[in-house]
């Protein structure tokens, strides 16, 4: 049981890394001070990297809490 969580674990925490990757970098705090573009909508591709970008930090959030109890 463990080793299986630890396996899904290691699984959810590489896509993570790699749907943040994917990301664009022209929204970060930049934009929020002003020195960005105007605001505008996600759409396609990048709506749907940022919503698994969400489900997989929360995945990895469970499974965090879980391996803590799991003997």
């Amino acid at each position: 049981m463990k080793t299986a969580l630890l396996i899904i674990h290691i699984l959810i925490g590489s896509g993570l890394v790699g749907l943040i990757l994917l990301q664009s970098s022209k929204g970060g705090l930049g934009g929020g001070l002003g020195a960005g573009e105007f605001y505008r909508s996600k759409r396609g591709a990048e709506r749907v990297v940022f919503s698994g970008t969400i489900i997989l930090a929360v995945l990895f959030f469970i499974t965090s809490i879980v391996s803590l109890f799991v003997h």
